[in-house]
């Protein structure tokens, strides 16, 4: 068995396909076959089955499991060996939001990699509750989400403040009101974001201390698309006053101030308690906790 087959495993694993495999490993579709053929004959099972659509049975389900602990065991050496040179260089990759990876990470990554072109930075966009686990299981290396849960093998570190706002079409007819109370909010329309994100959770224990229960008209996954669809005047929402900044500017949304949503929520870092830190994870975490608020908060 060597790393390469365990990397041609994962390959067919996440692309389903011998063809598309090869292609993304650059390697010809008999020799994937000849790769995958060796792990099973050295282990005696079978790990894929090769009907169309490709599929993984049960042994294979398993050994990719411990495939990927093993490269990613291999990957970790790799950088511990990399960083005895003392030049902070490797992969990162983060997990955060949409609108926080459009509203800040621009004006951060821009910085770092201008101070550090040997590191390379992958995004992930997912909710906070996907980067707590993604970052508990190694699929992620950081996130920067909101620090709504506590997780006792995760450390945190808070980088700024949000809240989260009525926001309306300047056509809506909550629009003319310099502020209102969330008992008003009982029949209007709303366009709500998907009940995993921190914003929907907050949103949805707001309305029920209040034992109202909202008039949702639609669901979506990022704060860009409720955005789109409050300028066409769909329906109201409750959205993190940070990724409405433009749109306010512009005058495509109107803010209208409730008391019961006036409320800081922490965004931070979150990293694995105990894991062994890159030198480029290092820099990057130094880097995030040093910077001041404005840096993150700051119009464009």
């Amino acid at each position: 068995m060597n790393m390469n087959q365990l990397e041609t495993l994962v390959t067919i694993s996440k692309t389903m396909s011998f063809r598309k495999a090869g292609e993304l490993l650059n390697l010809t579709q008999p020799a994937v076959s000849a790769q995958i053929k060796s792990l099973e004959d050295e282990f005696k099972t079978v790990l894929i089955d090769r009907n169309q659509p490709v599929t993984l049975t049960d042994s294979g389900i398993v050994f990719l499991e411990h495939a990927e602990k093993m490269l990613r065991i291999v990957e970790d050496l790799k950088q511990r060996l990399s960083d005895l040179n003392q030049t902070p260089q490797g992969h990162i990759h983060l997990g955060t939001t949409t609108s926080i990876a459009m509203q800040i990470l621009p004006r951060v990554l821009s910085y770092f990699q201008n101070q550090f072109p040997l590191i390379k930075t992958s995004i992930h966009s997912m909710t906070s509750t996907q980067i707590m686990a993604s970052v508990e299981n190694g699929t992620i290396d950081i996130g920067i989400g909101y620090l709504f849960e506590r997780n006792p093998h995760l450390e945190t570190s808070i980088l700024y403040y949000d809240s989260f706002e009525l926001v309306v079409s300047p056509h809506h007819p909550l629009a003319k009101r310099p502020h209102t109370t969330v008992q008003s909010l009982r029949d209007i329309p709303f366009i709500m974001l998907s009940p995993d994100t921190a914003g929907r959770r907050f949103v949805d224990q707001v309305f029920r201390k209040f034992n109202i229960e909202p008039n949702i008209v639609m669901e979506l996954q990022s704060s860009e698309e409720v955005k789109r669809m409050v300028e066409l005047n769909l329906g109201a929402a409750i959205i993190s006053k940070l990724s409405i900044a433009s749109e306010l500017r512009l005058g495509t949304l109107k803010m209208i101030p409730v008391d019961e949503l006036d409320l800081s929520h922490p965004v931070g870092v979150i990293y694995k308690s105990g894991r062994y830190l890159s030198s480029a994870l290092q820099q990057f975490l130094s880097d995030l906790k040093g910077m001041p608020e404005i840096n993150f908060i700051g119009s464009e």
